[in-house]
């Protein structure tokens, strides 16, 4: 299987085939020696089909599971900004 530290990344359409032949019957087993994916990834896949026809994790949260992502991408994105505004300070003091 991929390394935890550089997972293997599928195009959506590919994944939808290996959930398309799982849902055809072939056996999880099968599916997971020929792709190299794990058992997880398979059973998280064929949920997303299940209940949003998507297997992106975004697509597949509430919108009480995206809000802790949303915030952590806005703290991220205003950490950023404070760095990049202590690093100009000097410049300008200087001026």
């Amino acid at each position: 299987m991929a390394d935890s530290r550089h997972p293997r990344h599928y195009e959506e359409e590919s994944e939808r085939r290996i959930v398309q032949l799982y849902g055809n019957g072939k056996p999880a087993r099968e599916i997971k020696a020929e792709y190299d994916i794990s058992r997880s990834t398979l059973h998280r896949w064929v949920q997303g089909i299940r209940n949003s026809g998507s297997t992106k994790a975004a697509d597949n949260r509430t919108p009480e599971q995206n809000e802790p992502v949303e915030l952590r991408k806005r703290n991220r994105q205003l950490e950023m900004e404070v760095d990049v505004s202590e690093q100009a300070a000097p410049v300008f003091a200087r001026k």
